[in-house]
């Protein structure tokens, strides 16, 4: 029994001793230098984050001229570690900028060539072209000096070494040829000894006899991370600069102003947010591996895809005959190079997820620098991994294949004419549609029209996208609701949701395939449903001063006589006759919304609501109101004219004149049919292009709106003890147009709750 128990422990060992030696192999493409493809040897930490060995900095920094920038001589390795015998063999051949960079780097200004002369005005500013990111980061004046070295790399080269093996037995490098294995090594000396050696080099008695041996190592390093330009230790963390500092960094004016924590709260902060990232990564193995296998099986479809579409277009070239010879080979070079970039889109991708699984490379790494311990170096190193794994996790949350596995693009347009032929290529999917914003509203329901670009290939269809943005995020890619194939360049969204926030976007499709999608609109429903109505002229009103359109929905109202006369009596004062207009509808529950433009020329509009039977009671004997142009005081019995005011019935109007709004206080539910609505204190604003009213009749309020923004411009409390109509006022000349239903244009209806959704 014992025995059995002995074994299972045993085999268990053996099982974590495979995972964690392929984990490490797994990892060793995260430690190979971009530059010699070996190991990293005193690796340097870029401004742009990546790493490079120092020894292969120099020799780039030297091939483009840069002298005396080689960095620190104290930072590399003295005496017999630095010896020709422990570089590597490699090199001679590690990879050097391409000449015509070279050339384009020398030119620029930077480097030294035959007749460059430096200016004392100029200080040279030193540029380092990064073999990862491939773009061109500036190192300052000091060069790689004032570079840091990247410590937290160092130590986990040095254990993947030990855990594999890697490079043998290390030597004594101060023993005559052949040198015995090694079995010490000092950081002050910076080599390796054996026995014999170590006591040979460190004799008793001397100062040398202080140093104390460490285990034999390759890479020897400082203590702790030290500032490259005071040579003292670092103990904060500029935020704004993004790079460790010394105390005397602090007090510097290049610092002066930026946001400085103790390296304590920046390594507490990058640490947990690394683990946060890796933390997720490694719960989400199954979908890592679900898109794994997706990938694989694109790439698949991808090869498929590319070998039938070069064989079609093959087989329609040859038909062609020998005009068709020399085009049939440069469009075959061009679905190679099409295929090619996908599959290596598509293997880059299938690479990036697998490194994302438990135990490989980049998961790999970073649970090694997880184990770091030295804050400073952790800060240092974590940074530029933070970056990736953030990055692997929102490619792992927003997952899309990089690249189509289909080569429908790639067919060939036979029916042209032969003198055509020498203009013969592949179909252009249409590009992106422009969405109209002027004519695309929502309403009742969501107008969207759109055009293709001038130069676009033309579409055979549309396909249409939106969602609500004001929902709660689900977890998973964003969920669209999608529409296909819809003709024409505009179309209807019918039963919104009220008080939402759609985003919608289009894009086209031809026989090549689908384009790209066109820039996300956003668009605001009303708040509430809108009511349908139209325009009454039965009450209150005067045809001869009130145009009524013939389909109900607009009203102008023409100034009469009155109006005259009161030009003539400007010292006397006049009186002004008020023209209503109501709608055939009255609203008795529930909340309703329904939208108007007035023209901005118009003299005096009140645009809102009211209780009919008392506005039809207004109606009847409706009274001369005062012209706002002369003084209120008329001659007539003040007390009078304020029992009228009171026994007026319970209106909410917005007042709107010569192109402004009339936002005072007497603009609340008191304001009536009298003219004397507010102070002319009272603030104005804008007239939008369109207003809104929603009504909540359980509530009791009204609500005006701007509406196309659906910024809110006043609200007012309103009784509702019976039916309420929607009521337009006019003293003067005035139009009004009441916004027409959407439902009404004669467009593709597209039906919300009958859209499909996007996986």
């Amino acid at each position: 029994m014992a025995e059995g128990e002995d074994m299972q422990t045993f085999t268990s060992i053996m099982d974590a001793l495979v995972r964690i030696s392929t984990s490490m192999k797994n990892m060793e493409k995260e430690l190979l230098c971009p530059v010699c493809q070996e190991m990293y040897k005193q690796p340097l930490v870029l401004p742009c984050t990546h790493n490079v060995c120092q020894a292969c900095a120099r020799e780039v920094l030297g091939q483009q001229g840069y002298v005396g920038h080689g960095g620190d001589p104290s930072s590399e390795p003295t005496s017999p570690a630095s010896t020709p015998s422990t570089r590597s063999p490699r090199l001679s051949r590690r990879t050097l900028p391409k000449p015509d960079r070279l050339d384009r780097l020398l030119k620029s200004g930077f480097g030294t060539y035959p007749g460059r002369k430096r200016g004392a005005l100029h200080p040279q500013v030193i540029t380092f072209p990064c073999p990862a990111c491939q773009g061109d980061v500036e190192l300052g004046e000091r060069g790689l000096a004032g570079l840091f070295r990247n410590l937290t790399l160092e130590r986990v080269v040095e254990r993947y070494r030990q855990s594999v093996s890697v490079g043998g037995a290390i030597l004594c490098q101060l023993c005559k040829p052949p040198p015995l294995e090694a079995t010490k090594g000092c950081t002050e000396c910076r080599a390796t000894f054996c026995n014999e050696c170590f006591k040979l080099f460190h004799p008793w008695g001397t100062q040398k006899a202080q140093h104390e041996p460490t285990l034999p190592t390759l890479s020897f390093r400082p203590k702790g991370l030290m500032c490259p330009d005071h040579k003292e230790e670092v103990t904060h963390y500029c935020k704004t600069c993004q790079r460790l500092v010394c105390q005397l960094c602090r007090v510097r004016r290049t610092h002066s102003g930026h946001k400085i924590t103790p390296v304590l709260s920046a390594y507490q902060a990058l640490k947990d947010k690394l683990t946060k990232s890796l933390t997720y990564i490694l719960g989400n193995q199954d979908t890592v591996q679900t898109q794994i296998c997706e990938l694989e099986e694109t790439v698949r479809h991808a090869e498929v895809s590319g070998q039938q579409a070069k064989e079609e277009v093959s087989q329609l070239v040859r038909g062609l005959g020998a005009v068709l010879e020399e085009k049939r080979a440069s469009l075959l070079q061009a679905i190679e190079e099409c295929q090619q970039e996908r599959l290596a889109r598509l293997s880059a991708q299938l690479q990036e997820h697998r490194s994302l699984l438990d135990g490989s490379g980049l998961v790999g790494y970073a649970q090694e620098v997880l184990k770091e311990t030295d804050q400073p170096c952790f800060v240092q190193a974590a940074k530029q991994l933070h970056n990736r794994i953030a990055r692997a996790t929102e490619a792992l949350q927003t997952f899309r294949p990089a690249a189509s596995s289909s080569f429908r693009h790639c067919q060939l347009d036979v029916g042209r004419e032969m003198k055509l032929l020498t203009e013969l290529n592949f179909l252009r999917v249409p590009e992106a549609p422009v969405i109209d914003t002027q004519r695309t509203f929502a309403y009742d329901q969501i107008f969207l029209c759109w055009r293709l670009p001038p130069h676009s290939p033309p579409a055979w269809h549309y396909t249409i996208e939106f969602r609500r943005t004001d929902v709660p995020a689900q977890p998973g890619p964003t969920r669209w609701q999608r529409r296909e194939e819809v003709r024409g360049t505009s179309a209807l969204l019918e039963n919104p949701d009220t008080g939402s926030v759609y985003v919608l976007r289009v894009r086209g499709c031809n026989k090549a395939g689908y384009g790209e999608y066109s820039e996300d609109v956003h668009l605001h429903t009303p708040p509430a449903p809108v009511l349908h109505f139209f325009l009454d002229g039965r009450w209150g009103s005067s045809r001869e001063r009130l145009a009524i359109s013939k389909d109900q929905r607009a009203v102008r109202s023409i100034p009469g006589l009155p109006l005259l006369l009161a030009a003539e009596r400007l010292l006397t004062g006049c009186h002004l006759s008020v023209d209503v207009v109501l709608g055939d509808v009255a609203v008795t529950q529930g909340r309703s919304y329904w939208a108007c433009a007035v023209d901005p020329a118009s003299y005096l509009v009140k645009v809102g609501v009211g209780l009919e039977s008392k506005l039809q009671e207004s109606f009847q004997g409706a009274s001369d109101v005062i012209s706002p142009r002369y003084d209120p005081d008329s001659g007539h019995d003040s007390g009078a004219e304020d029992t009228t005011v009171e026994a007026s019935p319970p209106f909410a109007f917005l007042t709107i004149g010569m192109g402004k709004i009339l936002l005072g206080s007497g603009a609340s539910s008191n304001a009536g049919l009298t003219g004397r609505d507010g102070p002319a204190a009272g603030c104005t604003v804008p007239l939008p292009p369109r207003l809104g009213i929603c009504l909540d009749y359980e509530q009791g309020r009204v609500s005006f709106l701007d509406a196309v923004s659906f910024r809110g411009l006043l609200e007012c409390p309103l009784d509702c003890s019976g039916p309420v109509c929607p009521a337009f006022c006019f003293i003067g000349g005035g139009a009004v147009q009441l916004q027409e239903p959407v439902g009404t244009k004669p467009e593709r209806k597209v039906t919300i709750g009958g859209f499909a959704k996007l996986d």
